[in-house]
């Protein structure tokens, strides 16, 4: 079913550059209202406005800050400051665990998902992913949420997405903090795989894009760990045991977000008890495979598990 409160503008068509998340923790840090006045934001944080907006609008989907009743301005988050804020774990972006797990907030919002992380995350079904089909699923899947909004804005729309994780550039010697790009390339979740032509009289030709499906080792044990419990939390609170393929396949579960193949989540489960100090257990036997969740963890002890194993590999 269609959400609600699909997302599908707000963020100025600009995708998240790489120093605007740190700079917003910063500058909610030093005044909670910084987002409360356009003008004064402009003036802080050193960007036109339609950036002030695509700033306010990312530290909002990524989880950095929360907007609270209608009319208060956006606070930061336990998450913000543990994370990027002054003695946070990863506060300049470094570690690429950190870059998964903002991947991981931007796509798992229940009640005010993007439609292009929801929709092409967990509904697409396709093995490619070409610009022409997936604007036209996600105008129709637009389209019944609300019929007035245009194909120009889902053009938009997964024109961010798409340069979220894909390059817009050449990014050769590119200094981090001058580069244009979201620093979720790095992931290279999304890769291109060739082109095609969709107008023989013309000649004119598209990008032909593929999820990146392989085994990726900087997704560490830790990290799974901590999606795993946020995923349980969000979809699946009241429940004591789910199957592996819910994990693999379910709609927002880390198998999903994270593009995973069912025996990568299956080999990353098996030593759940272990690794959780016994928070999760894996059952398998001949006709059941499933995980168990055997009590509460506190999220920022999970989150700071993440970064207490030390490896250049994430780096």
């Amino acid at each position: 079913m269609i959400d609600s409160s699909y997302r599908i503008s707000g963020h100025e068509s600009f995708p998240c550059r790489y120093t605007w998340l740190p700079k917003a923790v910063r500058g909610l840090d030093a005044d909670p209202k910084l987002f409360a006045d356009d003008e004064r934001a402009m003036v802080d944080l050193g960007v036109g406005k339609n950036m002030v907006r695509s700033i306010r609008f990312w530290s909002i989907a990524a989880g950095m800050a929360v907007v609270g009743s209608k009319g208060v301005a956006p606070t930061l988050t336990d998450l913000a400051i543990a994370l990027l804020g002054k003695r946070g774990l990863d506060p300049f972006l470094e570690d690429r665990r950190t870059l998964w797990l903002l991947h991981w907030n931007l796509s798992t919002n229940i009640e005010n998902p993007l439609l292009a992380w929801d929709y092409l995350l967990n509904r697409w079904q396709e093995p490619e992913l070409t610009p022409s089909n997936a604007v036209r699923a996600l105008e129709k899947a637009a389209s019944s949420q609300d019929d007035r909004v245009s194909r120009a804005t889902v053009e938009q729309h997964f024109d961010t997405f798409l340069h979220t994780y894909v390059p817009t550039r050449g990014r050769k010697g590119d200094v981090q903090e001058d580069n244009l790009d979201c620093p979720l390339v790095e992931l290279q979740l999304i890769i291109k795989a060739g082109d095609r032509e969709i107008d023989r009289s013309s000649g004119k030709r598209e990008p032909i894009y593929v999820f990146r499906r392989e085994e990726k080792t900087d997704i560490s044990a830790e990290l799974f760990l901590y999606c795993l419990d946020d995923y349980w939390q969000k979809r699946h609170a009241s429940e004591g045991t789910l199957p592996l393929r819910e994990v693999a396949h379910g709609h927002g579960s880390p198998g999903q977000i994270f593009k995973l193949a069912e025996d990568d989540v299956r080999a990353r489960v098996e030593d759940l008890d272990e690794r959780s100090r016994g928070l999760f257990s894996y059952i398998d036997s001949a006709n059941l495979q499933q995980i168990r969740r055997n009590g509460q963890a506190k999220p920022a002890n999970l989150l700071r598990a993440i970064y207490s194993t030390e490896g250049d590999e994430h780096a």
